[in-house]
């Protein structure tokens, strides 16, 4: 591999042309410095923080196979540059590249909280779970920056309105005091995404992550405040990471995780093409096995788009993949179990504080 053709601290590789735009995009191998964040060289286009201004901030998940019914994304775009992230294809919405221009183009929903507000205080609105982070993390580097996440939070905690959260940060350690409190009432629930117990995997594929060590003391620590831990081992890659589910089972089950959810990686729309580029340039010895087992799960293409089977696979691999997952449970979770979250408290609290009768 030519080191000088590897973009390092990013995840993807280049900007493919928008599918909405008749503009082409372009990277340049001399834009390449130190990274601070990792000790390793990368470009030097900066992030980008750019505000916007949506009318609306809950979302209606309409998908039926997704374990979820509202969403909110305090961030458009994600600087964690999972390269395999679903979520890439949305940048493509807002005129921008599912590429790089995800990784460093971030989208900054800075009334999200007033929005949230709103919504809450809405006397047609009625209590169901709002899981933050169902497109992109919420506790990205941006939110040190802006802290939208942690207001939202003390909005749920004022409404006593529960939330989930899905995130791969340790920064969320930071809001442990809000947490705490929503958790007496049974109003949070926290998922923790951890793809690897290999620090080298982790870097070329979540480069701008929090690393292993991090994200499993994070998991102890919430448990050690009562605060609930679901561990997401998503996506399940064949040939990365697919070895590791014994492993990584145990881990976050030993720190506290009280459940765990998986999926088999799915390659949708750009995401197919950014994935493949990434693989040659990172992995090349290993490209084209990891790209057919990926086919293999969903018959001879790198994406399914059918319900139910997008994101669990079929076929020899991916049966394997569910046996073990199947295993992992038994063995490491057994008398374990994820709380359903309160949503009885909310009417009480509608207006900000308690209703006297």
């Amino acid at each position: 591999m030519n080191i000088n053709k590897f973009i390092k601290g990013r995840g993807a590789q280049e900007n493919l042309t928008n599918k909405f735009s008749e503009f082409r995009y372009e990277t340049r191998d001399d834009f390449l410095e130190f990274c601070r964040l990792e000790g390793e060289d990368a470009d030097k286009n900066k992030t980008q923080y750019l505000p916007i201004f949506p009318k609306t901030i809950i979302n209606k998940v309409a998908s039926p196979d997704i374990g979820m019914a509202f969403s909110m994304n305090p961030y458009q775009g994600c600087e964690h540059g999972c390269i395999y992230c679903y979520a890439r294809n949305t940048h493509e919405f807002w005129g921008y590249s599912a590429g790089l221009d995800f990784e460093r183009k971030i989208l900054v929903k800075k009334d999200a909280p007033k929005l949230l507000e709103e919504k809450l205080k809405s006397k047609r609105w009625q209590a169901q779970t709002i899981v933050l982070s169902g497109n992109t993390d919420c506790y990205q580097p941006a939110e040190k920056k802006f802290e939208i996440t942690r207001a939202c939070l003390k909005l749920f905690l004022k409404y006593k309105h529960p939330v989930a959260i899905i995130t791969k940060n340790s920064l969320i350690l930071r809001d442990l005091d809000i947490l705490s409190e929503l958790a007496k009432d049974n109003l949070i629930g926290v998922n923790i995404s951890i793809t690897s117990l290999s620090e080298e995997t982790r870097r070329i594929l979540e480069p701008r992550t929090a690393s292993i060590k991090k994200r499993l003391q994070t998991i102890k620590i919430l448990t050690e405040h009562n605060i609930p831990v679901n561990a997401m081992l998503a996506p399940i890659i064949p040939g990365i990471n697919s070895h590791e589910i014994m492993n990584l089972a145990k881990a976050v089950s030993d720190n506290g995780a009280l459940s765990f959810g998986f999926t088999v990686v799915r390659l949708n729309g750009a995401i197919g093409q950014i994935f493949t580029d990434w693989i040659r340039k990172s992995l090349p010895d290993k490209a084209d096995k990891v790209l057919h087992q990926i086919e293999e799960c969903h018959s001879g293409k790198l994406n399914d788009s059918r319900f139910g089977t997008r994101t669990r696979g079929d076929g020899k691999i991916a049966t394997q993949i569910h046996d073990l997952v199947a295993l992992a449970k038994r063995i490491h979770f057994k008398n374990k179990s994820f709380p359903k979250l309160n949503t009885g408290l909310h009417e009480q609290f509608r207006d900000g504080q308690i209703k006297l009768f």
